[in-house]
């Protein structure tokens, strides 16, 4: 019953890790912000709500009590949200970039890169549970 459970909650996480990842691809990352200022142009809310997993991460940290890795998951996930606001803002609306930064959003990324939540996070809950 209990391996049921914490089987069924990582898979849970994988799902809306998907999705986000999914929404978010990208040839570059220059690309990924882009994506992910088309929604944050029609709302903030918008924005905030394509980003399942951070709801997740309340939800799980509640669920156990406020065990430290549940709050490592939620920290690491509203960090994730807060950097990609401040890029979206200095990428799109102030547009003040150096040459640099904007050399490194145009590299290519490998479509791996986006898929690395699926192995450091499903571990992070597991060890959680149990």
């Amino acid at each position: 019953m209990i391996e049921e459970y914490i089987f069924n909650c990582i898979m849970f996480y994988i799902l809306l890790e998907i999705y986000e990842v999914q929404w978010q691809k990208a040839d570059t990352m220059i690309g990924m912000f882009a994506r992910m200022y088309q929604f944050y142009k029609k709302s903030i809310f918008i924005f905030l709500i394509m980003h399942p997993t951070f709801y997740f991460a309340i939800w799980f940290m509640i669920l156990t009590d406020f065990n430290v890795l549940a709050i490592i998951l939620f920290f690491i996930k509203a960090v994730d949200i807060a950097t990609k606001l401040v890029f979206i803002k200095q990428i799109f609306i102030d547009k003040e970039t150096s040459i640099e930064f904007q050399m490194a959003l145009m590299t290519p990324i490998n479509s791996l890169f986006l898929y690395i939540g699926l192995f450091v996070y499903p571990p992070l809950i597991y060890t959680a549970l149990v």
